[in-house]
């Protein structure tokens, strides 16, 4: 049993008591088992999906937070089949999140408002929030000091940000792909990652298509926001609407960089205020499927709801002959 942003754990009772926050609960939910031999494997998921944990935001047709449903409120389907759920919470509970900051010669003019926008989202996020940062131009590198891992200190992840320089190509794909093993190192069960990129990539070993795979098998939500010029010829803002879409995330592209500050202060907001539904899947997957997953909401008193969760999940593993 693998995961990249999964989190493997012996019992399912033990995954909800002391880690709500995972996506996907790769474990059955009443057999304790020790780990396959693909454990170590950060970039693979188990076969075996017995439970899957959604963060779910919910909003009214002004976009306004709805935050006080219930269970009966909500619907789940899988691959368009209704779904019971099994687990339902919501809590502001600290989340594992790490800020990908492209730092090619393209941004050189807009580090100093990425790193304004960083302390703006570590102000507002949880305070026990476990953040590192993951820079990049062709090369990828972590932001933070050799020796600290994680930090929850604004002006020290303002710091990892801004002391990078800013030149040379771009190696996106290579840097998300770090991050989500990043993430798994952290404590808090609940995996965000912050993209703040053109959404280019001219330099990277991984390719669009294995990133997104490895997405989809994650459990993190990934938000973007995309700075580039008009006539910028590597912006990419397909790539970071996919990225967020198939995750649950939100993909922002301010029109002036003054407005990253305020953004990433709504992207900290969102993260704090989502639901958790779990279900056990009616059908077993197999390796390498993709699971669709819909979730509606409706209550009379709040009008039309719109829920945002990830679209779906892939089964870690290659299929069977």
């Amino acid at each position: 049993m693998t995961r990249l942003g999964y989190n493997m754990i012996p019992t399912a009772r033990r995954a909800l008591l002391s880690a709500l926050l995972v996506l996907i609960s790769p474990v059955p939910p009443d057999t304790a088992q020790e780990a396959s031999p693909a454990a170590s494997d950060p970039t693979r998921m188990s076969v075996d999906v017995n439970l899957v944990l959604l963060n779910a935001a919910v909003t009214d047709h002004k976009g306004r937070v709805v935050s006080d449903l219930s269970e009966q409120n909500f619907k789940v389907y899988e691959d368009s089949a209704p779904q019971r759920i099994k687990f339902f919470s919501r809590e502001d509970r600290a989340v594992t999140a790490g800020l990908i900051v492209d730092h090619s010669g393209s941004m050189r003019r807009k580090l100093a408002d990425v790193s304004a926008g960083a302390r703006t989202f570590v102000q507002a996020s949880h305070p026990e929030d476990q953040m590192f940062v993951v820079n990049f131009n062709e090369h990828v590198s972590s932001g933070l000091p050799p020796l600290t891992r994680f930090s929850n200190d604004p002006a020290q992840l303002e710091q990892a940000i801004a002391n990078a320089p800013a030149t040379g190509k771009t190696a996106l794909y290579d840097a998300v792909v770090k991050a989500l093993g990043m993430l798994k190192e952290g404590g808090p069960d609940k995996k965000v990652l912050l993209v703040i990129s053109d959404g280019g990539d001219n330099a990277s070993t991984h390719t669009r298509a294995e990133t997104l795979m490895l997405a989809e098998q994650s459990s993190a939500i990934i938000y973007c926001v995309g700075i580039f010029d008009e006539d910028d010829p590597d912006r990419n803002p397909k790539l970071l609407k996919r990225l967020a879409e198939v995750t649950g995330g939100l993909a922002f592209f301010p029109t002036e960089p003054g407005e990253v500050s305020n953004i990433c202060a709504r992207i900290a907001r969102d993260i704090r205020n989502q639901y958790i539904i779990g279900y056990s899947p009616s059908k077993p997957a197999r390796p390498g499927e993709f699971r669709s997953i819909r979730v509606t909401a409706s209550a009379p008193h709040h009008g039309k709801l719109v829920v945002r969760t990830r679209t779906g999940y892939r089964v870690g593993g290659e299929p069977k002959p």
